[in-house]
């Protein structure tokens, strides 16, 4: 592990004394007051200028363990007063754009979405719900697709952006296939927004987000990422080192909190399309559109890595499509809210998992394949029945069409999810209209995307 010098390590000592008078003063931040905490990390994050991955480490874990939510089925219903809103005003007929989805209703009708682009940042929902991205930051505009120095990389392009401490919004001047040669290291408090254009991250390496905090990824066609590594690559503008082999995701969240990836297309990388690894929490995935791949989503490292029982994340609105074979999500340990998704294919399986996570399924449509061997929904992933009947996964609400059938276990239907049923999630039969437009929208100046 690097040496970190003193300076920086008194830096950190002050950080701690901070946290804990924090905790003495009333604990850790509640529900209530989270948006002030965010902006609290936000400050402390960018007065450390050390972002050495040894360093990011333990301003990682001392982040997510606070990004965590003691009560999760609260969270669980607030997704769903959220839908029951927005579904509301649309049988009204209050606004003509308003879909039921409460994250494209709180931004999507506004024909000025390009002036007021930082609008989005206030419409995340779940356990993502607070992440700000670059929202409190100036506008970085992508000129160049070109990616050919990954240790100096050249102003105006994507890496350059990314790897700057303080928050960008960052925005492309036009279309553009953007090839990356390694892995693209993010910093902390950065959006990548692709909306008005048409941008891809393609045939090459692509997203890492490692040891940081507060970051959306927004409107971007994410496919055919490749192994990469054994290089040098820069991760700030005073770091840059050794990075072995990566192993080809569409997205990989490492040790990373307060994350929302919504809106993408996502399709065909050598391994997951959407990994969350190394106790990495506080996330949403939504409105994305899946389609052909094998392994699509890991959530979780191992089973042995019990850190990842801080994991909390919900996954809503996306569309599973054509060519899709399992893990939709994969789980480990942690809380899993999946709610309103469509899932039109699979080969394998959709939800599985092992190593107790909690798997609260509301109000999905799940198409069974024509396979009669492969019509569950649910798997249990080298689990005896004994053990994985203790484990909490319910099913309420879902839609289960050609002989799909979902095996739930544990309390899922009684007193552990008492909480998040107060309020139901909207019916699966409304599915079809809240995915409707799943993945990279087509946005035009001037008009409601």
């Amino acid at each position: 592990m690097a040496k970190i010098p003193l300076r920086h390590f008194a830096l950190f000592t002050l950080l701690i004394c901070v946290l804990f008078i924090d905790f003495v003063n009333g604990g850790l931040p509640n529900d209530d007051d989270e948006l002030v905490h965010s902006k609290r990390i936000e400050e402390q994050v960018k007065s450390f200028k050390n972002s050495s991955m040894a360093f990011r480490e333990e301003k990682a874990k001392l982040q997510n363990e606070q990004a965590v939510t003691k009560q999760p089925e609260e969270i669980v219903s607030m997704v769903e007063r959220s839908i029951s809103n927005s579904t509301e005003r649309r049988k009204l007929g209050y606004f003509s754009c308003v879909t039921g989805n409460p994250i494209d209703d709180c931004w999507r009708c506004d024909r000025n979405w390009q002036k007021n682009r930082k609008r989005l940042a206030d419409c995340a929902i779940g356990f993502g719900r607070n992440a700000i991205g670059g929202r409190n930051g100036r506008f970085y505009v992508v000129t160049d697709p070109g990616d050919d120095d990954p240790v100096n990389p050249k102003p105006g392009t994507l890496r350059h952006a990314v790897i700057q401490e303080e928050p960008l919004w960052i925005v492309f001047k036009r279309d553009m296939v953007i090839t990356l040669k390694e892995e693209l290291i993010m910093n902390s408090f950065k959006t990548i927004d692709g909306r008005g254009v048409n941008v891809h991250i393609a045939n090459g390496a692509c997203i890492t987000i490692q040891y940081i905090t507060n970051v959306i990824i927004h409107g971007i066609h994410i496919h055919d990422c490749k192994p990469t590594g054994n290089a040098m690559v820069r991760s700030s503008p005073t770091h840059y080192g050794w990075r072995t082999m990566a192993d080809g995701d569409g997205i990989s969240i490492f040790g990373a909190s307060h994350i929302w990836i919504d809106h993408n297309s996502l399709s065909n990388c050598a391994d997951g399309l959407i990994d969350a690894v190394m106790a990495s929490t506080a996330i949403t995935i939504s409105n994305n559109y899946f389609t052909h791949h094998n392994e699509v989503m890991l959530l979780g490292h191992s089973d042995s890595y019990t850190m990842d029982k801080i994991m909390q994340i919900t996954i809503a609105y996306n569309h599973f499509g054509e060519g899709l074979i399992q893990r939709m999500p994969r789980c480990r340990h942690g809380y899993f809210h999946v709610v309103n998704n469509d899932y039109t294919h699979w080969e394998m399986y959709a939800i599985g998992g092992s190593a107790d996570p909690t798997i609260n399924s509301q109000g999905n449509r799940y198409l069974a394949p024509l396979n009669p061997f492969a019509k569950e929904v649910t798997k249990r992933v080298d689990t005896n029945e004994g053990e994985w009947k203790q484990w909490n996964w319910r099913s309420e609400g879902d839609l289960l069409l050609n002989g799909a059938f979902f095996t739930p276990s544990g309390a899922g239907a009684a007193a552990s999810y008492a909480r998040a049923s107060s309020l139901a999630a909207k019916p699966s039969t409304l599915v079809g209209s809240l995915t409707s437009n799943a993945g990279v929208l087509s946005c035009r100046r001037g008009r409601p995307c």
